[in-house]
């Protein structure tokens, strides 16, 4: 028995594709949901900071506090990891794309992007050294420099063709009302 209103697919589930009254285009948002890959990874190392927080609440009992100390800092650096691991991908507003990698955060002005286009190319396997060949959304900025933003491959779309053509799509939507505009 499916329960709808207990949901947020509710507002994937229609066949057209509109946007929601309160959706507020100021604000930065992912055009697409996280991948299991992704989720899967953050859970695991969520799991793994509550039984660090278990050992640190055993250390602190015992009376080694600066060991629980180190435990305290261990969980909330995995913590962190796996937040960050959550907020990696491709970010849109009104004021440009925004690409979140673990380490480091790009932001382009819509006014400098010249287009967004799918292309055929050696695209990293689950962010690892290993490549294979693939489908990569790249930001082409006014210059010719060319921004990956999303690939087929990477945590959020591998064994998942639908979703990744979706993101493409409304990406580029994005891109055809903003960077034309501005």
């Amino acid at each position: 028995m499916p329960l709808p209103f207990l949901t947020a697919d509710r507002a994937f589930d229609t066949s057209e594709d509109v946007a929601l009254p309160y959706e507020d285009h100021d604000q930065w948002r992912r055009p697409y949901r996280p991948g299991p890959w992704r989720v899967g990874a953050a859970a695991l190392a969520l799991l793994l900071a509550s039984f660090v927080l278990l050992a640190t609440m055993i250390i602190a009992f015992a009376g080694a506090l600066p060991g629980a100390a180190v435990c305290l800092g261990v969980a909330a650096l995995v913590i962190g990891a796996a937040l960050r691991l959550l907020r990696m991908g491709a970010w849109v507003s009104r004021e440009g794309v925004r690409r979140v990698g673990f380490f480091r955060t790009e932001t382009v002005p819509w006014a400098r992007v010249s287009a967004v286009r799918t292309v055929q190319q050696p695209v990293r396997w689950l962010g690892l050294p290993r490549t294979v060949q693939g489908q990569a959304l790249v930001l082409v900025r006014q210059g010719g420099e060319q921004l990956p933003l999303l690939t087929d491959h990477n945590a959020d779309f591998l064994a998942r063709v639908e979703a990744f053509d979706r993101a493409a799509e409304r990406l580029g939507a994005w891109s055809a009302e903003y960077a034309v505009s501005s």
